[in-house]
C-alpha cells in the first residue's frame, strides 16, 4: 500500500512548512460527506499520531490513518495551478465516481 506526492506538491508542502516555522509533514484522510459520500481531509502535522501510516516522498512525510488507507492506496497528491486558482489534486485510482461540484467521491 502506497500514498505518493508529486515534485510540485512536496515543495508546496516543503515551502508551507518553513514558513509556518513547524510541522512534520501532511495528514491524508477520507470523511463521509457530499453527494457521492465521502470527501478528502488534508492537514499539517505537528504531532504524530498512534497508528498512523507514514510515506515519504521528495523529503516529505505523508500520515495516513489505518482506516483511510483502505481507500487511498495507490493515490498520489499533486499540486496543480488552473488559471488564477491552485491547490492539490488527488488522483486516486479507486475513485469510481465524483459529485458535480468535486467536494465528493465514491469508490
Amino acid at each position: 500500500m502506497a500514498v505518493t506526492l508529486t515534485e510540485k506538491a512536496a515543495r508546496h508542502v516543503s515551502r508551507y512548512l518553513t514558513k509556518r516555522g513547524r510541522g512534520l509533514g501532511v495528514r491524508l484522510g477520507v470523511k463521509t460527506t457530499g453527494c457521492s459520500g465521502m470527501a478528502y481531509k488534508l492537514e499539517y502535522v505537528d504531532d504524530l499520531t498512534e497508528g498512523d501510516v507514514t510515506f515519504e516522498n521528495h523529503g516529505v512525510k505523508v500520515m495516513v490513518d489505518p482506516k483511510s488507507l483502505a481507500y487511498l492506496d495507490g493515490t498520489e497528491l499533486d499540486f496543480v495551478r488552473e488559471g488564477l486558482n491552485e491547490g492539490f489534486k488527488f488522483n486516486n485510482p479507486n475513485e469510481r465516481d465524483r459529485c458535480g461540484c468535486g467536494e465528493s467521491f465514491r469508490i
